[in-house]
């Protein structure tokens, strides 16, 4: 089993955390089968925040091409440069991030960082699907975080891709702090 066991992280940020929808959202992910590692209230600080939206080439070219074409079909040409424009989109993640506490989690299982990006529901939560996390307790979107110049309002960030989630685990958890233990029901399920 431990060969196909694979680790995500989730955070609840701090608009999940302010509602009331911790336990909710560790339901979600207990009762799809991942075990949950590890878990931890966090006030992230800048320095936290920028190792967690790291500007990297790939981040900025796909940022600024989503961006560009979410404005063009508004039938406005952004004049900034692709640096300017995901400077001040980070910036707004960073600001978000450190907001208020955060509780950050270790899930794992099979097929646990997909399963974790289709509980949470896509970033625009107005078009995530009803049974989804983003799509049952928010309703912000693009539109609106564009017109108040701030990033969604999401209520929770999953890993994406098995690169990320590795860099987040460890950025977010010691080794020390990450259990491994056995749950009957995996033994049922897997």
């Amino acid at each position: 089993m431990k060969e196909f066991v694979e680790k995500t992280f989730i955070a609840v940020k701090h608009d999940g955390v302010q509602r009331g929808l911790i336990g909710e959202i560790i339901k979600r992910f207990e009762q799809r089968g991942l075990r949950i590692a590890a878990i931890k209230m966090v006030q992230a600080d800048k320095e936290l925040a920028s190792k967690h939206y790291p500007m990297s080439d790939e981040w900025v070219s796909n940022t600024a091409s989503v961006t560009r074409n979410a404005w063009k079909a508004k039938g406005i040409e952004l004049k900034e440069n692709d640096e300017e424009i995901c400077t001040k989109i980070n910036a707004w993640l960073k600001d978000y991030i450190t907001e208020g506490p955060v509780v950050a989690m270790v899930w794992e299982g099979p097929h646990a960082i997909e399963i974790g990006r289709k509980l949470v529901g896509t970033a625009s939560a107005k078009n995530a699907p009803p049974g989804t996390i983003r799509g049952d307790f928010t309703t912000d979107s693009y539109e609106l975080a564009d017109k108040k110049q701030r990033p969604v309002r999401n209520l929770i960030h999953a890993s994406g891709t098995k690169a990320e989630a590795e860099n987040e685990v460890n950025l977010w958890f010691k080794e020390n702090e990450l259990f491994d233990y056995d749950i009957a029901r995996w033994n049922i399920m897997h």
